[in-house]
């Protein structure tokens, strides 16, 4: 802003004629007032408190749309293999860059994520908390993989009905679970 005024004072100062100079005072020379060729005065306003504007405003916000929560609609299966995908997606690939990334320092913070050394560390726990954290891992895994077959489906424009999208949600939720269960009993 000062810039602004420093370089229009300038450009006038420049421009002006040399006529302004004869009756102009040295005091008005050196603070730009001869140059000036608006007068600005100042105005205050006054903001009303009337009813008026409130009155207008309230009637437009009757006109909006209101948008509801997510909590009144009927939940159905095509929203959960959705949602899920993405969850799975974003889960699977955060713990594959955090364990590889843990694996590569590993050697030079003395830690033993060697594979021998974590399967003797496995294989002392007890079977109901081995079950348990395989089937945490397997299940995500399994319901990622599978629901991508189904995306896979979709791509060849095979199964884009409702009843056959509800349908093969379903199965992909079904297969899923036997699956994890399937591969945390190895």
């Amino acid at each position: 802003m000062l810039a602004q005024r420093v370089i229009h004072q300038s450009l006038r100062r420049v421009t002006a004629s040399q006529q302004a100079f004869k009756f102009a005072s040295p005091a008005a020379i050196a603070t730009g007032l001869a140059f000036r060729t608006q007068r600005r005065t100042a105005t205050a306003t006054t903001i009303s408190e009337s009813s008026e504007h409130t009155k207008i405003l309230a009637q437009q916000r009757l006109n909006r749309p209101v948008s509801p929560h997510l909590g009144i609609y009927q939940w159905q299966v095509t929203w959960i293999p959705s949602i899920m995908n993405r969850i799975t997606g974003c889960t699977l690939s955060g713990a594959f860059y955090l364990f590889g990334t843990a694996y590569l320092i590993a050697p030079y913070a003395g830690w033993h994520l060697e594979s021998a050394s974590m399967a003797a560390a496995f294989a002392a726990w007890p079977f109901a908390l081995q079950f348990a954290t395989k089937l945490f891992f397997a299940l995500p895994f399994t319901f990622h993989s599978l629901n991508g077959l189904r995306h896979l489906a979709w791509d060849t424009a095979s199964m884009m009905t409702n009843p056959k999208v509800n349908s093969t949600g379903w199965v992909v939720i079904g297969a899923s679970v036997v699956s994890a269960i399937g591969l945390a009993l190895l």
